[in-house]
């Protein structure tokens, strides 16, 4: 389920592909159903500024607490995705709110150092699925958005998941040009 990628930023990526369960494709749309184990996660929140905006506010504050800025000075490495988890309006637009998740690396899930900006929070979260669908590219709010409703599409009413948010994730640092992965799940109800 981890895997290793050499980073040159920080060394090492700790990626979390999950457990395929199954892979399919519907008009033109592949997915795939992953679960995912449980663990603790850097979070940080930052609401009244736009996605794009947001995401990268928040992931820049969780790089540096990862790279050292915690009460143990560590520089941890990294993990991947970082999953930004946005909440659709009813027109499909995302509201200006964004939760950005990243997850701590296994060497340190035991006993995490203390985020030295009050606004990081750690977090235990539970195991989920989701259905996960994968793009390539510099992600913006609006590929995020067209890859969601083409998924919610596809899955249609067979499949139950949450509505009210999905998580945007991506796995490359930003000096990376080509071959970028980025992946939009949506959490399956239990």
């Amino acid at each position: 389920m981890f895997g290793m990628i050499k980073n040159s930023l920080f060394g090492g990526t700790e990626t979390n592909c999950g457990r395929v369960q199954r892979a399919e494709e519907r008009d033109g749309v592949a997915f795939e159903e992953r679960v995912y184990d449980g663990g603790q996660y850097a979070t940080v929140e930052v609401t009244g500024k736009p996605f794009d905006e947001a995401s990268n506010e928040a992931v820049l504050q969780l790089l540096k607490y990862v790279g050292g800025s915690n009460d143990k000075g560590l520089g941890m490495g990294m993990t991947a995705p970082v999953s930004i988890t946005a909440y659709p309006q009813e027109d499909g637009s995302l509201q200006p709110r964004v939760t950005v998740l990243l997850r701590i690396p296994s060497q340190y899930q035991a006993n995490p150092p203390n985020p030295t900006e009050e606004n990081i929070r750690i977090e235990e979260r539970e195991g989920l699925t989701v259905y996960s669908t994968q793009f390539g590219g510099y992600a913006k709010e609006a590929d995020y958005v067209v890859h969601a409703a083409k998924l919610m599409s596809v899955l249609g009413d067979e499949a139950t998941f949450h509505r009210d948010f999905y998580l945007c994730n991506g796995y490359d640092p930003p000096m990376k040009p080509y071959g970028r992965r980025n992946e939009v799940w949506l959490v399956k109800k239990d």
